[in-house]
């Protein structure tokens, strides 16, 4: 009798045998720092590509060297997602596996890749996630903050002025926010969240699954002064807390539709402003007719 997922018994069930790799592109999530977060699959993958598109093959090349891979890479940064693109299409056409990698986490969330995903998925070629490590998602787990609805940010402009201008878009908003950083820019964008954002919590998470992994939490002002918070090594993920107390204002709701507008249609641009201000859709929905003079 097979085994149950749910079997109480204390050794895990078998896990299922490797399938056949099919051609298609492969976003393949790597480690962002402990080697054993590799995934089954992403090694089934990496060990059946024909081609692998990586941010930096010096990179790649260590991480499959490190499970015993090889395989044909080819750069694929910004400045050369183009050229990757095509590539990828011609490999694909003739029935290759493609997989795609970054230098550490999942492709394409702040990483290179989307220009390739984007020219596969036009061209009507199967594109498959292969999920994995994440540090958007590890730093979400152990912020402490809310995590059902969140807004990625990436990183902010590297300027003071332009920084708080970003800030001050998603100020009102009722998600948790979440920012990549660098830790030489740490201590200022600390600084200029706490100024325009205020005194909400918020956890700095840096070398997440490394030996040297911290998590320091506290309101944005008492961070922006934390020692810890002065120029630390390794990548960076900032979490903060969605705003509380005060209800969104009616100039808050038209700015946000009014945007909004810019770029959807009134039902969706309701619905997207009602999830970020928790303001009922409806009344919107009806405010977005209005200021598009219907």
């Amino acid at each position: 009798m097979p085994e149950s997922v749910n079997d109480p018994s204390p050794f895990p069930p078998t896990a299922p045998p490797p399938r056949r790799v099919a051609s298609g592109l492969y976003l393949v999530a790597t480690p962002i720092g402990n080697l054993r977060d590799m995934t089954l699959r992403a090694l089934d993958v990496l060990a059946a590509a024909d081609l692998v598109l990586a941010e930096d093959t010096r990179v790649t090349a260590k991480l499959l060297s490190a499970y015993g891979l090889t395989a044909k890479l080819e750069r694929c940064d910004d400045h050369a997602s183009a050229r990757a693109a095509e590539l990828a299409i011609e490999r694909l056409r003739d029935g290759a596996v493609v997989a795609l990698v970054s230098d550490a986490g999942t492709p394409l969330v702040s990483d290179p890749g989307f220009v390739v995903a984007r020219a596969v998925i036009e061209a009507g070629l199967p594109v498959h996630p292969i999920p994995g490590p994440s540090s958007l998602l590890a730093a979400l787990c152990i912020a402490g903050l809310p995590a059902d609805r969140v807004l990625f940010a990436g990183f902010l402009p590297p300027k003071s002025g332009a920084r708080r201008a970003v800030l001050e878009s998603v100020r009102t908003s009722r998600q948790t926010l979440v920012f990549f950083e660098s830790g030489p820019r740490l201590a200022d964008s600390l600084a200029d969240m706490a100024a325009v954002l205020g005194p909400r919590p918020a956890a700095v998470a840096r070398e997440l699954t490394k030996l040297f992994e911290e998590c320091v939490r506290g309101p944005l002002d008492q961070l922006a002064v934390d020692p810890r918070c002065r120029s630390p090594k390794g990548e960076i993920v900032i979490v903060i807390g969605p705003v509380a107390g005060e209800e969104a204002s009616e100039a808050d709701a038209d700015a946000a539709l009014t945007e909004a507008l810019s770029r959807l249609p009134p039902g969706e641009a309701a619905a997207e402003v009602s999830k970020a201000l928790n303001l009922p859709r409806k009344p919107l929905y009806k405010r977005a007719l209005e200021i598009q003079g219907r």
